[in-house]
């Protein structure tokens, strides 16, 4: 195991919208019940994109160092630790330090706890070459398994993963994914093809193809297609049995509910800033339909979710940068260009 430096490498901005640079701090010491990870690789979010943004100024802070889909190996552990060792592959996520016992933590549902923090908005995450973490929160990366295919499953992998199943679609049954051709929307159409779903990407025609390949049964442009619900409704003979909304607009979001098929359940993800959506009740009444928000998975998701990726039934298309190349993949996600998931190499 290599020496612990006393400083390292974080990109940090101390405004939002400020300059993201790239600065010495020290190397954090673990509590007692905390583990040292050196990352070795840490996934680049659109979430973090929010953050340095400021669009979600109630749940963030600054100064603040940016990720929250960090992989690495455990370099030191607190006096208290048990059943970890070091060089242990260890993946750092977005929700952590919840209580453990109260009624959200015991159902399963830990990242609703009033209690948790998360890293990369309200504490300091994942672009920096050090972090501690309790031990209790860490998730265990196989042994064999990429870090570099790991770290984006920590935040894009389960959110996909468990919007799915909060549709409830059943296999054989038709998902729609908007925002298809994204970081989220590339994970979940792999996802639900493995659980056996009929799944119709919506995106703009660009991405196409990178829809079609990765195991869209059907491609809807969701930009030119005239009466886009309509055509829907068709092509799946009376709606989708579930949505998912990864698109960051509010009109994808108003469209899925005039489209979805009756019980059908439409699963919002993305975050458009300030959006506020309209609900015509009547159909929503008639139709039976049920609208629910997503935001990321417990750690039985993540590890679920994970285990996807090892088997090989889940691919993660890969782009390498630098933490210096931050900035420019935030440029890249504004304009939508991003179709892979893009993760700093800490070893460039």
């Amino acid at each position: 195991m290599s020496t612990i430096p006393v400083s390292h490498r974080v990109l940090i901005f101390d405004e939002y919208n400020g300059p993201l640079e790239v600065r010495q701090f020290p190397v954090p010491e673990p509590e007692d019940d905390e583990l040292l990870v050196k990352l070795e690789y840490s996934g680049i979010c659109h979430s973090d994109l929010h953050a340095w943004c400021g669009d979600f100024a109630f749940a963030t802070v600054y100064p603040l160092i940016g990720g929250h889909e960090g992989a690495g190996r455990v370099v030191k552990m607190g006096a208290k630790v048990k059943d970890w060792k070091l060089g242990d592959l260890a993946g750092v996520k977005l929700v952590n330090d919840n209580c453990l016992n109260c009624e959200y933590c015991k159902t399963g549902n830990e990242p609703l706890c009033d209690r948790s923090r998360m890293y990369g908005f309200i504490r300091h995450g994942m672009f920096q070459e050090y972090v501690t973490i309790r031990d209790v929160d860490t998730i265990r990366i196989p042994d064999g398994m990429s870090l570099a295919a790991a770290a984006p499953v920590l935040c894009g992998g389960v959110t996909a993963y468990k919007a799915l199943q909060e549709t409830n679609v059943k296999a054989g049954q038709i998902v729609v994914i908007t925002g298809a051709g994204g970081g989220l929307g590339s994970f979940a159409i792999q996802y639900a093809k493995a659980m056996g779903m009929r799944v119709v990407a919506v995106d703009h025609s660009s991405k196409k193809y990178h829809c079609e390949q990765l195991g869209a049964e059907w491609f809807v442009d969701g930009f030119e297609t005239n009466d886009i619900a309509d055509h829907i409704r068709k092509i799946t003979n009376g709606g989708p049995h579930g949505v998912v909304s990864f698109a960051s607009s509010k009109k994808p979001m108003e469209q899925a509910l005039e489209y979805i098929r009756k019980r059908g359940t439409v699963v919002l993800v993305g975050l458009p800033k300030d959006s506020k959506i309209l609900v015509d009740t009547t159909p929503l009444i008639f139709n039976a339909l049920t609208i629910k928000g997503s935001v990321i998975g417990s750690r039985l998701d993540t590890d679920e979710a994970m285990d996807f990726v090892f088997r090989g039934a889940v691919k993660v298309p890969l782009e390498f940068v630098k933490l210096e190349d931050v900035p420019n993949v935030y440029e890249k996600m504004k304009k939508g260009l991003v179709t892979s998931r893009v993760v700093v190499d800490f070893s460039l």
